[in-house]
């Protein structure tokens, strides 16, 4: 397998149009390849600048999820910082967890920021919602988002040979126009399936939480409701 290296946007679209196929870490691909065959070309973005940024408000597909730092809002600093083992983290990538993982770890953190997506295909870059690109799945470039007035990430404890750990991730951010007030978005992993869900922001907990009843995430067992009420309050504590 020949693994390309661009070190450009430019390059990356050429390489994709070229069949390479997209690689983040490796880490879930190679057990992959390793069973099903290699590919004759492979292609990283861990030397395409786009894709390495790590700033207050954008993130890199090809940022090691290790160096995620307190760069970005607390809830996907969390959210990273709690992939596998420091071993496994040191290794694979922004882009690898939300777009190539079937857990997608990260991917409640970026939901609950709102963020949006600059992705690549063979045409060239252009921006996507996170609906399109778990979808879809093309190549991620980074993610973008608005500062949250506050955030969190919560998951509970692996149960050896059980089904993925409960995740409940909430922030308080701006209104998508940036003009109509804000909102407080909270995403809940369940198993695989991810429930994500908004509702006016009110500093008080009551109206919040009997808004967020009335929605999916009120059907949740009552297990998950008392996490889910436990990171809600706490987060309009803080942002208030």
């Amino acid at each position: 397998m020949l693994l390309l290296l661009p070190t450009s946007v430019s390059e990356a679209q050429r390489c994709l149009s070229e069949g390479a196929i997209p690689v983040g870490g490796a880490t879930l691909q190679w057990a992959l390849w390793q069973r099903d065959g290699f590919p004759e070309q492979a292609v990283s973005l861990r030397e395409v600048p786009e894709a390495n940024v790590l700033a207050a408000e954008e993130l890199g597909a090809a940022v090691l999820l290790s160096r995620v730092d307190d760069r970005v809002p607390e809830v996907l600093r969390r959210a990273a910082s709690r992939v596998g083992t420091g071993a496994v983290r040191r290794a694979a990538t922004v882009g690898g967890n939300i777009v190539g993982s079937t857990l997608r770890c990260l991917l409640p953190a970026a939901l609950v920021l709102d963020a949006r997506a600059t992705v690549l295909d063979a045409e060239g870059p252009y921006e996507t919602d996170l609906s399109e690109l778990t979808a879809k799945r093309p190549v991620l470039l980074s993610l973008r988002w608005r500062t949250p007035l506050a955030s969190s990430h919560r998951k509970l404890p692996d149960e050896p040979g059980g089904a993925p750990p409960l995740v409940v991730a909430v922030a308080v951010t701006a209104g998508r126009d940036g003009t109509d007030g804000h909102v407080l978005r909270i995403a809940v992993r369940d198993g695989y399936d991810v429930l994500c869900e908004s509702v006016e922001y009110d500093t008080g907990n009551g109206p919040v939480l009997d808004a967020l009843a009335r929605t999916p995430i009120g059907a949740l067992p009552a297990g998950a409701w008392d996490v889910v009420r436990e990171e809600v309050t706490a987060v309009l504590a803080r942002a208030a």
